[in-house]
């Protein structure tokens, strides 16, 4: 039974350790504790399987941040002689080996990990060293919705994982709402430069995020008497704190807004009319 993925498994028979789960092959023990209240022999569950600390290959109904072959940004719970222990969202923590770190990890640091089956020990790991599971070949085109980790910032931007694929970055000044480091969430892919590296938006580029930005100049004119001091020459700051939006943008939505006969220019701002 393939150990780091999740399994829909029949429910086989219970007992006091647990209820035994089978593929009509094997069968896997689903501890007690997390039998789904109201469990019967028949019923199919979706469980994660993996190996216990006594090696038994075991499963769980818990949801682990990450199964194996995919990348997840961890706390550090704990460390000892073998390694650093992560906490990734189930009973049993996620061991990085000594081998598998850039630099010895501490209890409280959170580190961006890949998630891989060790062949030695046949069981689930991490390894922190993630620059080699990123793929070279591109697999997604400007424009393109994706899915994203948030890893960590620096002075650029922040750092993400792009469809469990790529690396890419969010430069500061696209950045309009506040992101946690491993949060996931969608984005669109920006521009893809020629050494490879990848430029991510959290708004879609083009006419329907412009609609969108001019619906929102319009929500917050209306809630602000019909009045906004923003104008071409304010700085983008203000811009962004004001409508989260980039300046760039907030011209373009205001252009359409303005072409619609929808608002008034004027030195202090934008008028409603």
């Amino acid at each position: 039974m393939e150990i780091g993925i999740y399994h829909v498994l029949e429910v086989d028979r219970i007992t006091d350790p647990g209820a035994y789960l089978t593929d009509g092959e094997e069968d896997v023990l689903l501890p007690t504790k997390y039998i789904p209240s109201g469990t019967r022999k028949g019923d199919q569950l979706k469980v994660f399987v993996y190996r216990d600390s006594e090696d038994r290959i075991i499963c769980t109904t818990q949801t682990p941040h990450a199964t194996v072959d995919q990348f997840a940004f961890l706390k550090v719970i704990d460390t000892n002689n073998v390694g650093a222990f992560l906490d990734w969202g189930i009973d049993k923590d996620l061991l990085v080996p000594f081998r598998e770190q850039n630099n010895k990890l501490k209890k409280g640091q959170w580190v961006l990990v890949y998630l891989f089956l060790d062949g030695r020990t046949d069981r689930l790991a991490a390894t922190a060293k993630v620059a080699k599971h990123f793929s070279s070949e591109i697999s997604v085109a400007e424009g393109d919705e994706v899915d994203l980790l948030i890893t960590n910032t620096t002075e650029l931007g922040t750092n993400v994982v792009i469809n469990n694929v790529h690396r890419g970055l969010i430069y500061s000044n696209d950045l309009f709402h506040d992101v946690l480091e491993g949060d996931k969430i969608k984005g669109f892919i920006k521009t893809l430069r020629p050494d490879g590296k990848i430029d991510v938006s959290l708004r879609k580029e083009g006419l329907e995020n412009l609609e969108r930005g001019a619906q929102q100049i319009l929500d917050e004119l209306k809630k602000s008497d019909g009045f906004l001091p923003l104008h071409d020459k304010s700085d983008p700051e203000d811009i962004q704190s004001a409508l989260q939006m980039s300046k760039k943008n907030f011209k373009r939505s205001v252009g359409i807004l303005y072409k619609k006969k929808l608002i008034h220019l004027v030195s202090e701002g934008i008028r409603l009319k």
